[in-house]
């Protein structure tokens, strides 16, 4: 292999110019493959930004169930967390957190609503409104 050629495939495994290569995991599983594992009624819920409705006023926490299987759990208070998570069934769906697997049954999803109550915490039910754009979390005294 001449250098020029060398150096073009190390800039194209690096990113750089207009010529990138994908790169996957050898554990990973393929995007398709995830995507069909999501199935059913996740349709009416995954894709937005879900933020739980607080009784306090306070902005509560975002949760957002990407259709290829990562749920993406974010606050104004603390760090982005990445998960991966599956529907169980129709009515039924499972994430992971910090090793525990959560349970939680949707009890009704709307385009502004869902209502999930969880297999934890004695069956605690979380109310979520669809985010507002642009959406911005407050200053907060330090």
């Amino acid at each position: 292999m001449t250098s020029k050629a060398a150096l073009f495939a190390l800039f194209a495994m690096w990113g750089v110019g207009t010529c990138t290569l994908p790169a996957m995991a050898e554990d990973e599983v393929p995007s398709s493959d995830r995507e069909e594992e999501v199935t059913g009624s996740e349709t009416a819920f995954t894709d937005k930004v879900w933020v739980r409705a607080e009784s306090d006023g306070l902005p509560g926490p975002m949760q957002v169930f990407l259709s290829n299987g990562t749920l993406v759990t974010d606050s104004c208070w603390e760090t982005y967390r990445l998960s991966d998570w599956k529907m169980v069934d129709e009515h039924n769906l499972l994430w992971s957190e910090d090793g525990t697997d959560i349970g939680a049954e949707i009890l009704s999803v709307s385009a502004s609503e869902l209502v999930l109550r969880l297999g934890i915490e004695g069956g605690t039910e979380q109310r979520f409104v669809a985010a507002d754009v642009p959406h911005l979390c407050p200053d907060m005294p330090r």
